[in-house]
């Protein structure tokens, strides 16, 4: 059983930042690519970031490319996103998960099988 918990949450000014981060219980988590995802409220679930299992490769939503840093540290079973310049926009409730395939990194949500429960983001002055 795999169990992936966010934290870092929060209300942040526009301009500021915040660092994201997902503990996951599991042994083959570092054998697995990790993404980020984020849902805003009316919208559906989008693709933010994604890692490689090694770490080695990253992809970005164009949105967010330059602003955001994903990684991970296999040893502590965690993955992180760090957010800087946030905008209004990225206002969401943003979910890590896991891709069991053992491909490429995929951006779509169905490749992904395990999910967080979520934390919020509100960017707002």
């Amino acid at each position: 059983q795999v169990q992936l918990v966010e934290s870092g949450g929060g209300l942040v000014q526009p301009g500021g930042s915040l660092r994201l981060s997902c503990a996951a219980s599991g042994r083959m988590f570092s054998s697995d690519n990790m993404g980020w995802f984020r849902q805003a409220p009316g919208k559906e679930r989008e693709f933010v970031a994604a890692i490689t299992w090694g770490g080695g490769y990253t992809s970005y939503q164009a949105s967010v490319k330059g602003r955001f840093t994903i990684s991970r540290d296999n040893a502590k079973n965690t993955v992180y996103l760090q957010m800087n310049m946030l905008k209004s926009e990225d206002t969401a409730v943003y979910f890590c998960a896991e891709d069991r395939r053992n491909q490429g990194i995929s951006t779509l949500v169905s490749s992904y099988v395990y999910w967080g429960q979520g934390t919020q983001v509100t960017v707002s002055s």
